[in-house]
């Protein structure tokens, strides 16, 4: 007698399929809680779907009173670049700001602290210190928060780091304030080194503070190299 086997039923082959897409999806869920200092996605009207630099650029610098623009015009282009630091007057921090405009459009990886591998948003921030100011910064947001001088919102100013909560704790996103509540990171998986404003609601109910880098950080750092 044939012994019929339930496993060849297209019912039980169906919710098998579903079990294992079930697990994966767990299993997805979970990387994506671990990965990334900004893993939580701003909704899809305010992320960017395509970048184009050369048009992104051009539309800022239309007018030279444009803080942004003026630090999109004077900025030094990606590849072959030593750290610039050595020309920099100490606390300049319009130079950090200037620095990361150089990697508009390098996408997010987390992880990642150089153009080549890609950027999270700490090794975005940690790797524009360096360059522009000879500063090894801690490598991630919370430990960055508790540098340099807390800055209230209505003095920021360029250069400053400012620090959202993105994962449902203090500090655990940072970016780079440009002027006019825009600011420059790393935003998330999927996404690429961009400008976003500050006032957006997603970005403004997350907002946690901002740090100023002190200018003795950057001294001794010299002093050091």
């Amino acid at each position: 007698m044939h012994r019929y086997d339930n496993r060849e039923h297209p019912l039980h082959r169906f919710l098998t399929r579903q079990g294992r897409l079930l697990r994966f999806g767990l299993v997805m869920a979970g990387l994506a809680i671990l990965a990334g200092c900004a893993n939580t996605t701003p909704p899809r009207d305010t992320a960017y779907t395509g970048f184009d630099q050369e048009g992104y650029e051009s539309a800022w610098a239309i007018n030279n009173d444009d803080p942004i623009g003026m630090l999109l015009a004077q900025k030094l282009r990606r590849g072959g670049r030593t750290a610039s630091y050595p020309k920099a007057p100490a606390g300049d921090n319009t130079l950090l700001a200037g620095e990361a405009l150089n990697y508009l459009g390098i996408r997010y990886r987390y992880g990642g602290d150089s153009p080549d591998t890609g950027f999270d948003c700490s090794g975005l921030v940690g790797y524009v210190a360096e360059q522009s100011l000879g500063l090894k910064l801690p490598r991630n947001a919370a430990d960055m928060s508790r540098l340099g001088t807390p800055i209230a919102r209505d003095d920021l100013q360029v250069g400053d780091l400012v620090f959202f909560n993105t994962m449902g704790r203090r500090f655990s996103h940072v970016g780079i304030y440009l002027g006019e509540d825009r600011f420059v990171h790393s935003p998330s998986a999927g996404g690429v080194v961009r400008i976003e404003r500050m006032d957006m609601a997603y970005w403004s109910k997350r907002y946690n503070g901002a740090r100023r880098i002190d200018t003795t950080l950057v001294a001794s750092a010299r002093v050091q190299n």
